[in-house]
């Protein structure tokens, strides 16, 4: 019964040489065929060849590889010193390589190979392994070291189109092989004769032929007829041949090449041959090996075994003492044939004059029998007698070890015999030279296919790594070679190999930085996050071991380990790497179900889960919030704070009561605490009886929960993978008290009990030395519960407490609801908002009104005004008392002034009566949504009417993005000074969406302002106290002087009184808002709280335009106040004081930073419009268009109107209206308009009182037709003998 024999490395078959005559050469060439090697290798493996043993034993070969090679290519590749050869063979490797790489790279990714490789494939290799292979097995020149290469036969092959074949064959076979002297000589002669169909010999001379070389040379010898006509149109494509080596650069000039260089691009197209020749040459590669080759090795191992087995016959002990005294003797020799195929004969003896350097072992000079023997049994198959030889040539020094791993079963054995190959590459301490990394590479590929000798090799280049402190790849090695172990059920090694790359991987590197780097960014040196993708891959390989090994629990820290990359990974990740992960924590998450549930039936009563801690944490603290019962969900934390300083500085002129803080929980109210739980791992897991633990304030060691309070426990939670969701856990407290939420209880997976701490890491105090120079932190920050008594409890809400969407400037009525929730009556409720917020209290006759449709009051009103930028105080609610479970309402006007999302945050103050010790609060808010409706754009200049002073275009649109049509109601104008008419509106019913409507209003003083002194004290109030800021004193905490403001109405029907309290206080806060904005923008360096008592409401020459709206069809109605220009000529009021500060010796601070502020708020006070400068008076020509006149006549003299007119308002000016000369050296074009002639006066001077106006007449002169400029004037005018001013009118 026969065995199967596996498959040997490419680099292990026979190697036959080819030895053609010049005639076949020329007719394959003819053919435009390859070379004969190149066409027998086309046919090689053989399928199922069957041997023998040398005990007869039928060994059947399902694959039996052969290599054919030119004789003379190998001749002259000989010749070349090994060492160079090596050489050039590893650098024709990598550039090889280099070549290809982009190649390689586009066809892995395009063809889904890298993706199957991730996935996992064991059938994927990569192409530049396979590149790599085929250049190391494509090596076929022979080596001193090893047999493989050297021939096994020499094919000697003519054609019958020689003149005389016979003589041919007699040149070959007498031309003995020119190869080095260490090249073994037993090998097979074998005769090839191609018979063409184009012979001049016919079919039965070339029989003839045959016959007689069979006589002459043996029966080794075939006749090969081949038809060659060159009929074949379609080549039949064949295997590429393995790449080989290129020669060697002769000079300057590359040998071509003829066989030994990458010949794979001959055989791309296939070759031009029949199918009967295909079958034929088929037929005689396989009778060449069946009946000639592989007989003719079954003799020799034969003959070499007996001689083998005689030599081990001989007693040990005399063995060795004929060694000691005599030193190796020489092999016996070999039986030789003839050249019909019997052995030649040759001595193989050492020869003491051939150095034998790193690399080559001592028998290097000849080639020993034994190892033939080896190797020719190892092809054949007969492993039972191969394996003693590799044995026997292993101890005496002659190789072996790389071959064993390939024959022998894994065992822990075969560690030693790779290591023992490994080391004999070089010798101890030298450095390894190109032929020792070439032999490496070459055990490298043959040990592929076998997982022990490869994790071996990549062991030993981890230990090498280490020596040299490259510990990153050393772990990288062992990893490697843990993997391939694994596979080979090497547990022990695995283990070990495994453990050696967690603790490099683990190993911190040395990082030579200052120990001031790590103080500095708050990093833990130790805490440096490391390659935490591999080593979860190296912990799970570890616990999946020590589960195998027994050790349970070992096992499941290592799983439990693994799950902790996952929460350092955070929420950045890839797709690809979310796959890899997801299916690492799923593995690592039932690896450690499986082993748990195992420990805790195993372990039974002894179990005790507190050695076992989860790495990861579920909470996110930060986030989770206390929620009590009534808390708005908005409003932030700095928001409520200002209500509440707001409200502690208002009281503090009343009384001492203190307010106390809101934020508590009531006994037997009901309260939550929301939870915020993300899964980092990337696969569903379930966390079961989640609940909390709570300690009692005053029991800091208690490690239970207290029963004074009753905790909600949630039953069993699912959180899918990276999942991040909010679980509101209901808490209930029995008794007053601070309690603090100091842990997240829970079982993982319902297996694990876990306690999680809900708390952060204490501020680091720098109070004292000892602190300030080692970390000190503050106690850690716990989630705090203050329960409080019901007693005084007040609820309030909004009625209606939906987000309200609102247009810009509407006046909404929002109604509020009051409940007393305690068991005691609250007399007395403040409510405390922001400065920004604008809101009315109304009546309940005032809630719902409209604006009215007929006008019932005056064109112009007036008020005064207390002029305050003080934002308004909390608002005592009247009439309020309210018993226990008594509840009720109040309404406010509320404005929307600001565009844009915001909170309308109110915080109400309460307590029992008048007297009581402290204050009770409570909060409520609203989201409010303010779109955008009307956009007011204002332009002022002064008017060309004598009846008034300014002209202000007012261009309004529509500029609701919903597109919201509008109706104006009303349009009027405030201002301390002016009163204005409308000279033009544009007549519009309704205002849709993007429709404009322009506005010309003409403005003019009000006659009572010269006699009223309000501006000029206000005036003066701004100057002194900008004075005081300047100067860094203490600015004094009065109100600036009041003011009357003066309302002008100028559409037709108004629809609101601004007398009326409602529209007169939202107004006010309406101006106060964007007053205080633009103060703020203009001195950001002046504090805020300083601004009321530094700038006055209202500039005495502002002017506001107010616009009102209405929706009828919705019932809806605003107004929008649009802070105009300031109107009339400035003097710079605050020049004195900044010239005043500039030239005072100021004291000279060592902060840079204060000289910056005070030039910043200096340089603000210059440019603010307190301080702006004028031209008073203007001048304006009246407009002649084109006169008519008959020159016939004479000529033309035309009068021209000037009128001058002063727009200060507080001092006289004197002017002087002259003629300059005209200059001389002024040319002008032909399209020019022509210098005018002047006669009668040319100078005119007056005085002008403050608004006041006066004209000046003169004379023309106009001799011809033409167009003239009215240019050349110059008025200069004066103030009251302190500034003069010139102005060069060029008017037209």
């Amino acid at each position: 019964m026969s065995s199967a024999a596996p498959s040997l490395p490419h680099s292990l078959t026979p190697h036959l040489c080819v030895l053609p005559s010049q005639d076949l050469k020329d007719l394959l060439k003819a053919s435009s065929l390859p070379s004969l090697p190149r066409i027998l290798q086309s046919f090689s493996p053989l399928s199922q060849i069957t041997t023998r043993t040398t005990t007869l034993t039928p060994v059947t070969h399902a694959l039996f590889g052969l290599r054919f090679s030119d004789l003379t290519e190998i001749e002259e590749s000989c010749r070349e010193p090994e060492e160079q050869r090596a050489e050039r063979t590893i650098d024709w490797i990598g550039a090889r390589i280099a070549q290809k790489s982009a190649k390689w790279l586009e066809d892995w990714d395009g063809s889904g190979a890298a993706a199957r490789e991730r996935d996992g494939d064991p059938n994927v290799r990569p192409p530049w392994w396979d590149e790599l292979r085929q250049c190391v097995e494509g090596e076929r020149v022979p080596s001193r070291v090893e047999g493989w290469n050297h021939p096994v036969a020499i094919i000697v092959a003519v054609s019958t189109l020689a003149p005389n074949p016979l003589q041919a064959l007699a040149q070959l076979h007498s031309r003995p092989p020119d190869l080095p002297r260490w090249v073994d000589s037993a090998n097979l002669r074998y005769t090839l004769i191609v018979h063409p169909k184009d012979s001049l010999l016919s079919n039965e001379e070339a029989g003839a032929l045959f016959n007689a070389v069979k006589r002459q040379y043996g029966l080794h010898t075939f006749l090969l007829a081949l038809d060659l006509s060159g009929e074949v149109q379609q080549p039949v494509s064949m295997p590429p041949s393995l790449p080989c080596l290129p020669p060697p650069r002769q000079g300057n000039v590359t040998t071509p090449d003829t066989g030994i260089a990458d010949a794979s691009s001959e055989l791309e197209n296939g070759i031009l041959l029949s199918d009967s020749d295909i079958q034929k040459i088929a037929k005689f590669v396989r009778e060449m090996v069946t009946t000639s080759l592989t007989p003719w090795m079954e003799k020799c191992v034969m003959e070499w075994n007996e001689n083998f087995s005689s030599t081990r016959r001989l007693p040990s002990r005399l063995f060795s003492s004929t060694r000691r005294l005599f030193g190796s003797s020489p092999a016996s020799p070999v039986s030789g044939q003839s050249a019909a195929g019997v052995p030649i004969a040759r001595t193989h003896s050492l020869s003491g004059s051939t150095s034998s350097g790193p690399g080559f072992p001592q028998w290097a000079t000849t080639f020993p029998q034994q190892r033939r023997l080896a190797e020719f049994a190892t092809i054949l198959g007969d492993f039972k007698l191969a394996i003693p030889v590799w044995e026997s040539a292993r101890r005496e020094s002659r190789g072996g070890s790389e071959i064993l791993p390939l024959l022998l079963s894994p065992t822990p054995a075969t560690v030693l015999h790779v290591q023992h190959a490994l080391s004999t590459i070089t010798a101890p301490g030298a450095e390894l030279t190109p032929a020792g990394q070439l032999r490496a590479l070459m055990y490298a590929i043959r040990w592929a296919a076998d997982e022990p000798p490869l994790a071996l090799l990549l062991a030993h280049a981890a230990s090498l790594s280490v020596r040299k402190w490259s510990t990153r790849r050393a772990a990288l090695w062992y990893l490697l070679a843990a993997n391939r172990l694994e596979k080979s059920g090497i547990k022990s090694l695995t283990v070990h190999f495994l453990r050696r790359a967690h603790q490099l991987y683990l190993q911190p590197h040395d990082k030579n930085l200052s120990p001031s780097f790590w103080e500095a960014d708050g990093i833990e040196p130790t805490r440096i996050p490391g390659f935490d993708s591999i080593i979860p891959g190296i912990e799970y390989s570890l616990g999946r071991l020590r589960y195998t090994t027994g050790d349970v629990s070992g096992s499941v820290k290592f799983f439990l380990s693994i799950l902790e990359a996952s929460q350092k990974a955070g929420f950045q990740s890839t797709e690809g790497l979310d796959v890899t992960k997801a299916a690492m924590d799923k593995g690592a998450l039932d690896d450690f179900r499986t082993a748990f549930q195992h420990l805790k039936e195993t372990t039974g009563d002894c179990f005790s889960s507190s050695e076992f801690k989860l790495p990861i944490t579920f909470c996110d603290y930060t986030k989770s919030r206390l929620r009590l019962a009534g808390d708005s969900i908005g409003g932030d934390a700095c928001i409520w704070e200002a209500r509440e300083e707001s409200w502690r500085l208002f009281w503090r002129t009343r009384g001492n009561e203190t307010l106390l803080k809101t934020g508590k929980a009531a006994v037997n109210e009901i309260f939550w605490v929301d939870l915020v739980l993300h899964n980092p791992l990337n696969v569903e897991i379930n966390l079961s009886n989640l609940t909390l633990i709570v300690r009692d304030a005053t029991d800091p060691r208690a490690t239970t929960s207290v029963e004074s309070v009753d905790v909600e426990v949630m039953a069993d939670l699912a959180l899918g993978a990276k999942e991040t969701c909010t679980i509101p856990l209901s808490m209930r407290a029995n008794a007053p008290g601070i309690y603090f939420i100091t842990a997240l209880y829970y079982e993982f997976l319902s297996l694990l009990p876990t306690r999680e701490p809900v708390s952060t890491r204490g501020r680091r105090l720098h109070d004292t030395a000892i602190q300030r120079q080692t970390k000190v932190y503050a106690p850690d920050v716990f989630l705090k519960v203050e329960v409080e008594g019901a007693e005084q409890r007040l609820a309030v809400t909004f009625v209606d407490d939906g987000r309200l969407v609102l247009s810009h400037g509407e006046c909404k009525e929002l109604r509020l609801w009051l409940s007393n929730a305690g068991t005691e009556s609250i007399d007395e409720v403040w409510l405390v908002s922001g400065p920004e917020e604008e809101f009315y209290f109304a009546a309940d006759e005032d809630c719902g009104k409209a604006p009215s449709s007929e006008s019932g009051f005056a064109a112009s009103e007036a008020f005064l005004s207390n002029n305050s930028l003080q934002p308004p105080p909390p608002y005592r609610l009247q009439d309020i008392s309210l018993q226990p479970g008594e509840n009720t309402a109040f309404s406010i006007i509320f404005h929307a002034y600001r565009t844009g999302s915001h909170e309308l945050c109110f915080l109400f103050a309460y307590r029992k009566q008048d007297g009581a010790p402290t204050f009770h609060s409570t909060r409520v808010s609203c989201s409010i949504e303010v779109e955008r409706l009307v956009h007011v754009e204002l332009r002022c200049r002064p008017s060309h009417r004598p009846e008034s002073t300014f002209h202000v275009q007012a261009v309004i649109s529509n500029a609701s993005i919903q597109g919201t049509s509008i109706v104006l109601s009303q349009l009027s104008t405030i201002s301390p000074t002016w009163l204005s008419t409308c000279s033009f509106v544009t007549e519009m019913d309704e205002v849709h969406s993007g429709q404009i409507i322009h506005a010309s209003i003409e403005v003019d003083r009000d006659k009572t302002v010269a006699s009223s002194p309000d501006h000029t004290q206000i005036f003066q109030f701004v100057s002194d106290r900008l004075k005081t800021v300047l100067l860094g004193s203490a600015v004094d905490k009065s109100s600036p002087p009041a003011v009357k403001l003066l309302h002008s109405h100028i559409s037709s029907n108004p629809s609101h009184s601004f007398i009326d309290a409602q529209i007169r206080s939202l107004l006010h806060q309406s101006r106060r808002n964007a007053t205080a904005a633009h103060i703020t923008e203009q001195h950001p360096h002046i504090p805020p709280h300083l601004h009321p008592y530094i700038f006055p409401l209202y500039h005495p020459h502002a002017f506001d335009l107010v616009l009102g709206w209405a929706m009828p069809n919705e019932q809806r109605h605003g107004f929008i106040l649009v802070p105009g220009p300031i109107i009339g000529a400035s003097h710079g009021g605050l020049n004195a004081v900044i010239q005043e500060i500039e030239q005072m010796k100021v004291k000279r601070s060592m902060y840079a930073e204060t000289l910056r502020e005070r030039s910043s708020i200096l340089e603000a006070i210059r440019n603010c419009e307190w301080n702006t400068e004028m031209n008073p008076v203007i001048a304006t020509v009246q407009d002649l268009a084109v006169i008519t006149h008959d020159f016939a006549e004479g000529p033309c003299s035309i009068p021209v109107i000037f009128t001058l007119r002063n727009f200060s308002l507080t001092r006289d000016a004197t002017y002087t209206l002259k003629l300059s000369p005209p200059d001389r050296t002024a040319l002008y074009a032909p399209s020019d308009p022509s210098p005018p002639a002047w006669a009668g006066r040319l100078t005119h001077s007056g005085n002008l009182g403050p608004m006041e106006h006066t004209t000046v007449k003169t004379e023309l002169h106009v001799p011809c037709p033409d167009t003239y400029a009215l240019e050349g004037w110059t008025l200069e005018w004066r103030l009251q003998a302190k500034t003069i001013g010139l102005e060069v009118m060029n008017l037209l």
